[in-house]
């Protein structure tokens, strides 16, 4: 398997351990993310347990409202220290976040957050709608697809198109 540079950072900025013993460690298990993780911490070169077990205590709660008081949210974005969440940055991140819920009202936070029961529910209409369409069989199970695709962009924060920024989701806004 082909270690790509993004896979080393990953795992670097999962452990806190060297560049080179990051590939090393993905070379060594084929790629497989948590056998590195596991390798790292058994040879002593990751700060891994201390990494992984942080915990983003400290954030920002922001209030944001709109339409003369008719529309209002209140978010909480936490991050891992306070340093952070005092950086101007961050305050704009959390602001446009609140922005964004009060202008895309997202139903869930991201995709796995999204029940199976809701999930079969959407994907019967959109078959339903596909045979109404007269769509053949053989294409029936991609355009279902494609439309729960749609659905996830449309109901889940970090996958929607940022209102300020079309082409950047709110996921890639984060980073």
């Amino acid at each position: 398997m082909t270690i790509t540079a993004s896979m080393v950072k990953e795992l670097r900025e999962a452990t806190g351990a060297g560049i080179l013993d990051c590939r090393k460690a993905l070379e060594t298990h084929d790629g497989d993310f948590s056998k590195a993780v596991d390798y790292l911490r058994e040879k002593g070169l990751a700060q891994a347990a201390k990494r992984m077990d942080r915990r983003a205590s400290d954030g920002l709660v922001h209030a944001y409202i709109h339409g003369g008081g008719r529309i209002g949210v209140l978010v909480e974005v936490n991050c891992e220290t306070d340093f952070v969440a005092r950086t101007e940055e961050f305050q704009s991140f959390v602001a446009d976040v609140a922005l964004q819920i009060a202008a895309m009202s997202p139903q869930y936070v991201s995709r796995t957050d999204v029940p199976e029961a809701v999930l079969e529910h959407e994907r019967s209409i959109y078959r339903a709608q596909a045979l109404e369409e007269g769509k053949p069989e053989a294409v029936i199970d991609r355009i279902v697809d494609g439309r729960v695709e749609k659905f996830f962009q449309q109901a889940c924060l970090l996958e929607q198109e940022f209102i300020r920024d079309e082409g950047t989701t709110i996921d890639q806004l984060g980073d």
